[in-house]
């Protein structure tokens, strides 16, 4: 019995693998993108009714925050118009936001919902080291890292089940899972939602598209020195945690930004 056990999971996780259309990368996908979406739309409104949301209308940084996505946004169009690919992400709904609120974070959902707190700006200081930031966001959902996570916490803790069984049976811990997947309402330290391969993934493309979003991937680069300097003394080692340490970081994002300036298209002032 138990040798079919391990035989039928391992057949489960071999046929939920899939080619991400962005990245080119086998990952795991146990959930699908329709149910994904409906999961993230219900959780991003609900975490938007609990948050005082900044109106662009009255407000320079939250323009500068929409100004800065939708830049983004049009990228993801230009990048596959070039390649001459059809958008697969065609059908996101964008919508970009600025809460009130001391986290240095900020976070994008499968469909194309942005959220930005006003602890980031202080550390971005400038327009072009926010669109490296949400650059390196909206890519962790075009490269669909926090469906891969999911799958992942799926397969650990709930058995690799279908996620309306999931739901179904376990509704809090589903919640949970998807909450730590895509780090919604956590601090840092607490819950570190995506490995060290996802976040320099996402270092990577994400420059790119903000470079193609006019913005100067050279910015990338003072932007890590200065959470470098921010996250002193509280950085675990490498090894215990899930992110590539400041230091790995910087290196590779050096690498990155020379190679994003091949797309570098400053805007028209």
């Amino acid at each position: 019995m138990r040798k079919i056990f391990i035989y039928l999971g391992f057949s489960v996780l071999m046929f939920a693998c899939s080619k991400n259309p962005f990245t080119g990368r086998d990952q795991l996908n146990l959930v699908s993108d329709a149910e994904i979406q409906q999961m993230a739309n219900e959780e991003y409104r609900a975490t938007l009714s609990k948050s005082k949301v900044v109106s662009p209308n009255a407000s320079k940084d939250a323009e500068m925050v929409s100004r800065v996505g939708n830049r983004i946004a049009n990228a993801v169009n230009t990048y596959y118009r070039e390649k001459k690919e059809a958008n697969p992400y065609s059908d996101y709904k964008w919508e970009f936001n600025l809460v009130d609120d001391k986290q240095v974070n900020a976070w994008c959902m499968p469909g194309g919902k942005v959220v930005v707190y006003t602890g980031l700006l202080p550390v971005a200081q400038n327009e072009a080291a926010l669109a490296v930031v949400m650059g390196h966001e909206i890519t962790h959902a075009l490269a669909k890292h926090g469906n891969e996570r999911m799958s992942q916490g799926m397969v650990q803790q709930l058995g690799g089940v279908a996620l309306a069984v999931a739901v179904a049976n376990k509704p809090a811990e589903t919640q949970n899972l998807f909450m730590e997947a895509y780090g919604i309402g956590t601090t840092v330290g607490a819950v570190l939602p995506f490995s060290r391969k996802q976040e320099l993934e996402a270092d990577h493309f994400g420059l790119i598209l903000s470079a193609m979003a006019g913005y100067n991937p050279k910015e990338a680069v003072p932007f890590w020195e200065r959470m470098q300097k921010m996250n002193a003394g509280q950085e675990p080692p490498e090894l215990l945690s899930t992110h590539p340490s400041d230091e790995t970081r910087i290196k590779q994002v050096k690498k990155y930004s020379e190679e994003a300036m091949k797309y570098y298209r400053p805007m028209n002032k």
